[in-house]
């Protein structure tokens, strides 16, 4: 996105940067669709609240009482959906107050509806308001201009070929789209005298769908927008470099609205690091994989020099039915991408090679970082009490799981079988 200084144009999102505090290290728990949002939305790692896979495949939150709509309620919020959620089949579950149908998640039809929902917000009550664009999610919009499609340059892990600028010419074209729904919400919340007392939380689930970024643990993968404007020192065009999570979001909204903060939250609030009272929150941060389309444990832990990645797994190769489809995905299928082995751990020097390409665990000069990264990396599965400590996860019954030398998530996935004993007892 531009305010991160790519040629990608968001100009709605980068005034609300020039406005609020956008985070330069922000980084997903889980950078899967409904693992990260489950994070986000409940404060604790995947395997710490159930969602260890895609809800549309079969994983479900182990409480969905844990969302922090539900502590907002005790301070009075009401609260409203509008659009993309990805942590349940059925949203009813979850708790919202209402919950508004939408025709589709895009941002033509859901900016919208948001702005008649903001014209008839509660002036005496406080609300909280989920809004959801499907944008910038596979399937990318067509590319709408020809300068695009001849000059647009891909992520830096990808080559710079006619396919992979044309793939990038589409992403912007839906990065378009979302910064026009964005910069509609913005416009109405000023148009209603709402921006002094609204509170908002600009971000998205994990990185870019593409190779090497979208439900992998390098920083492509984890790495996300994430910008907040308004009441609590949110403003200014203030750009804060250390590293934080999204598993920090929720601390800092019970913290803004007033209301006690569970006692199960993994995350920091973000307040002493907004009025310049610690210069970190965090001296490290954790990620986990373990379902996408496929199974494929992995964790991850990043301090601001190193970044080190662990996959709990024997299969020896790149689990190319993680990966969305595309004509970037497809290049490098062909150039032989799923015959390369795949390392069983990764150490990568965040300084000295930041695209995390040359992976370091192997060196003998790297021995002192590579053991103290594993002991953070171990010590916090022990502590979370990480499933994988007991061996492989198993999925839920009925999940969809494609198996791992799959090449495509729309081939045919197995079926994970339900005990008729079971669902009949339930």
């Amino acid at each position: 996105m531009q305010p991160y200084g790519f040629p990608v144009p968001t100009p709605n999102i980068q005034l609300l940067a020039d406005q609020g505090v956008l985070f330069r290290e922000a980084f997903c728990a889980a950078p899967t669709c409904s693992g990260s949002r489950a994070s986000l939305l409940t404060g604790l790692y995947c395997h710490n609240n159930g969602m260890l896979g895609l809800a549309h495949r079969g994983w479900e939150l182990n409480d969905y009482n844990q969302h922090w709509i539900h502590a907002l309620r005790r301070a009075g919020y009401r609260s409203t959906m509008i659009g993309e959620q990805h942590i349940s089949v059925d949203p009813g579950v979850i708790g919202y107050d209402e919950v508004l149908p939408v025709g589709s998640n895009h941002a033509d039809e859901v900016a919208p509806l948001t702005i008649e929902t903001l014209r008839n917000a509660p002036a005496d009550a406080p609300w909280f308001l989920s809004v959801g664009f499907f944008e910038t999610h596979r399937d990318f919009f067509a590319p709408t201009s020809v300068r695009d499609t001849l000059y647009s340059l891909p992520p830096a892990n990808l080559p710079d070929v006619v396919a992979t600028r044309r793939d990038m010419a589409a992403f912007k074209t839906s990065a378009r789209s979302l910064d026009q729904g964005i910069g509609a919400v913005l416009h109405a919340l000023h148009d209603f005298n709402l921006v002094e007392d609204t509170l908002v939380v600009c971000t998205t689930d994990h990185g870019i769908a593409f190779p090497g970024s979208k439900a992998t643990l390098f920083d492509r993968g984890i790495g996300v927008m994430m910008i907040v404007r308004g009441p609590g020192g949110f403003t200014g065009g203030k750009v804060i470099d250390a590293q934080v999570s999204h598993l920090d979001v929720y601390p800092t909204l019970c913290e803004l609205a007033g209301v006690e903060a569970p006692d199960w939250l993994q995350g920091s609030s973000l307040m002493p690091l907004v009025h310049g009272d610690v210069a970190s929150l965090h001296d490290a941060i954790f990620a986990e994989v373990t379902f996408h389309a496929a199974y494929e444990p992995q964790r991850a832990v990043r301090t601001e020099r190193w970044k080190y990645i662990r996959r709990f797994d024997d299969y020896r190769y790149p689990v190319l039915a993680n990966c969305d489809e595309s004509e970037s995905k497809a290049l490098l299928v062909q150039a032989g991408w799923g015959r390369r082995p795949v390392a069983r751990e990764q150490l990568y020097d965040l300084i000295l090679d930041p695209a995390e390409g040359n992976n370091l665990a192997a060196e003998e000069d790297c021995r002192e970082p590579l053991d103290e990264m594993r002991s953070r990396l171990e010590r916090w599965m022990r502590e979370t009490e990480d499933p994988l400590l007991d061996g492989p996860v198993a999925p839920p019954p009925g999940a969809q799981v494609n198996e791992q030398w799959q090449v495509s998530p729309d081939e045919q996935p197995r079926v994970i079988a339900v005990d008729p004993t079971a669902a009949a007892s339930s």
